[in-house]
């Protein structure tokens, strides 16, 4: 019993560092001084190229054909426009947006899936995730209130990097449903490395032809020492170091459910880095925002509890 408890608890440890891997990646771009666009060729490659290494390691992901000639079709399609169109429009939203903003945004996309669920597997949403929704709507809002002046005073910016971000959250919540039977099939890690792999072969030339932009490995040195080392930490941490503590402490969380909830910590901690490293101007609808989903979560957790309570105290 002792064991399975440190067990549980280095879990939810590393479980929580996968956390600030996913919350750190909006504070690393910035760092980048790069645009969105040419970042997401950088971490998508390097991202890539770092779960391949991470494949040949592990016994069960080496094989990386078998699952292309069984399922070519979905793998591709949910690699190039599910996740990775996604992360597209996150790293993009940063153009515009603030840390803080897109990571409260980007934070819907765990309520988003139950919605989406409901859709493709009609999943019966339950009274609990109905009171999560309300949260992430009014969170929204707070944020939307706050692009909508921003664009009041003349900067069209901030609300641009908003609707970016949604767009993420949604393309996102869509993936990870329709993701999830071909993930249990072939596993997250290589499921995760298609992403980045197909991604960045899709984004290159892409963003090559409408940006202009055509990435030269070659200078990832010549820059300052910063920005190279943010770019190598957005390949090497956030994108495969702390995807796959994520997924081990989810692995051995007794309740997945419970263990998911520590994404709305998120914008917390982009909060915190965007304050005290980036010297960002927190508004008040951005920490409205914050406290209004964290709230509202915190009362799904302890929804059976509470109900409870009310119910004795109503008798």
């Amino acid at each position: 019993m002792l064991k399975d408890n440190k067990i549980i608890i280095l879990a939810y440890i590393s479980a929580l560092l996968g956390v600030c891997g996913h919350a750190s990646s909006e504070f690393f771009v910035k760092l980048s001084g790069i645009s969105g666009v040419e970042v997401s060729v950088w971490r998508f490659g390097l991202g890539g190229l770092a779960l391949l290494f991470l494949c040949i390691f592990i016994p069960n992901s080496r094989n990386l054909i078998e699952p292309l000639r069984k399922s070519p079709f979905p793998i591709i399609l949910l690699s190039i426009f599910g996740m990775a169109f996604g992360q597209f429009l996150f790293h993009w939203a940063l153009d515009f947006a603030t840390v803080v903003q897109v990571a409260t945004m980007v934070t819907i996309m765990p309520i988003g899936v139950v919605f989406v669920a409901r859709i493709v597997e009609k999943t019966r949403i339950t009274t609990p995730k109905i009171i999560s929704g309300i949260g992430a709507f009014l969170g929204c809002v707070f944020l939307l209130t706050d692009g909508y002046l921003e664009q009041l005073s003349g900067n069209k910016n901030n609300l641009i990097g908003i609707y970016l971000s949604i767009g993420c959250a949604l393309i996102g919540s869509i993936y990870l449903v329709l993701v999830k039977p071909y993930v249990n099939e072939y596993g997250p890690v290589r499921m995760t490395t298609y992403t980045f792999v197909l991604g960045f072969f899709a984004l290159y030339p892409s963003i090559g032809l409408i940006w202009g932009i055509w990435v030269n490995p070659l200078d990832l040195f010549d820059r300052p020492s910063l920005e190279y080392l943010s770019i190598i930490t957005l390949g090497v941490w956030n994108t495969c170091i702390a995807f796959i503590l994520w997924l081990w402490g989810l692995s051995k969380i007794p309740d997945v459910t419970r263990g998911n909830y520590l994404f709305f910590l998120k914008p917390v901690i982009a909060l915190c880095l965007a304050f005290f490293i980036l010297d960002d101007k927190i508004t008040i609808n951005q920490l409205i925002a914050i406290f209004v989903i964290t709230s509202f979560v915190i009362v799904e957790i302890f929804y059976t509890p509470i109900s409870r309570i009310i119910k004795i105290h109503v008798k």
